[in-house]
């Protein structure tokens, strides 16, 4: 049964440490997801669920990305930049699960907000070993408006990060984090979909 994604904010929560976007400090965020069960309905089974926006960034060597690319690939979008320590946490948990289910079609895909130059950022990504796909903008700021619509999508502002959404291979987004997770919490929640 698949189940919708929601995001709500709830009064008894579990803080997570991540880095505010804006002005690339260390904050406290409260965890907003919850999945709740779908309608039964066949003809509206994924009429109340989130249809992932797609988008167009620039590769680290200047190539065109387009989300849709990966249609019928599992995506793991995440939300991040070099100058963020949870978000540097998570990367080897990212590192090893594009490296054990890429061959089961996960796609991780990291979309750097406020890191630099593409070279800046290459340099980064080399040092740390990333072997995922990490975008960038194209012209000057195209990662911050990404990141406007997927707030956008999922009515909740992407304020804090690392935030990584999860989406399926008919290209919902079914869970989503805010803060840094272990491997182990994201294969719990992706194994269903690969």
């Amino acid at each position: 049964m698949r189940r919708t994604f929601t995001i709500i904010l709830l009064s008894s929560l579990i803080v997570v440490s991540g880095c505010s976007a804006k002005d690339e400090a260390s904050k406290t965020q409260a965890e907003t997801e919850k999945n709740s069960e779908s309608s039964n309905s066949a003809n509206n089974e994924r009429a109340n669920e989130i249809k992932a926006p797609d988008f167009k960034l620039a590769t680290l060597d200047g190539n065109d990305f387009y989300l849709s690319d990966f249609s019928g690939k599992v995506v793991m979008l995440n939300f991040w930049g070099t100058w963020c320590p949870p978000c540097r946490k998570e990367i080897p948990d990212l590192v090893n699960l594009q490296k054990k289910y890429n061959n089961d079609g996960l796609e991780i895909v990291g979309i750097t907000l406020n890191s630099g130059s593409a070279a800046d950022i290459q340099k980064f990504v080399d040092d740390k070993k990333i072997n995922y796909t990490v975008l960038t903008n194209i012209e000057g700021s195209e990662t911050e408006q990404v990141t406007f619509l997927y707030g956008q999508a999922i009515g909740q502002q992407i304020s804090s990060i690392p935030t990584t959404l999860i989406i399926d291979r008919e290209g919902y987004i079914v869970k989503g984090y805010l803060g840094p997770r272990s491997e182990e919490v994201f294969y719990n929640d992706l194994k269903e979909y690969l």
